[in-house]
């Protein structure tokens, strides 16, 4: 059974470390069901468009992307083209509650994968799914989007306005 997990907020450090590479050998066994299980109901419940492993403190290179046809686990994501075009959006993000912000991003990308089965993928994505990856890899490499972010607001917690 899958449980919501709590999710690290900034100052937490370990937000800023870089994720350790997941052995394939492992990745499709017994050990990770619960985990990719508890992710995917935490990003779910929590309302978010991705997740990574590291905002609930497991600090391994493991990503959660919600697409149309339902959630992905991305283990070891990698990407391996981007669009020369690149464009602004808003991100915000569950580790840095109610801060949002303007971010470039590759309008196109490319990016490969280990399936929760443990076999080689590949996804093509664009517009928001490319801007999730992206986002979403990042924190694998303790980079959150406040780094990259101009225009930054914070929202009133109570009011939910700027």
């Amino acid at each position: 059974m899958s449980k919501v997990l709590k999710i690290l907020t900034l100052p937490t450090e370990s937000l800023r470390q870089k994720s350790e590479v997941v052995d394939e050998k492992r990745i499709g066994k017994k050990e990770f069901e619960q985990l990719n299980a508890d992710l995917v109901e935490t990003m779910l419940k929590k309302e978010g468009i991705g997740l990574a492993a590291p905002q609930i403190g497991k600090n391994i290179r493991l990503i959660v992307v919600n697409t149309k046809k339902g959630p992905i686990l991305l283990f070891n994501p990698k990407i391996i083209q981007k669009s020369w075009q690149k464009e602004w959006g808003e991100e915000g993000c569950l580790s840095v509650p109610l801060v949002f912000g303007e971010v470039h991003r590759h309008k196109k990308i490319t990016c490969v994968f280990c399936n929760r089965a443990g076999a080689k993928d590949k996804i093509k994505a664009s517009g928001l799914l490319a801007r999730v990856i992206q986002h979403e890899i990042d924190h694998l490499d303790g980079i959150l989007f406040i780094d990259k972010a101009k225009n930054l607001k914070k929202l009133d917690e109570e009011t939910n306005e700027i």
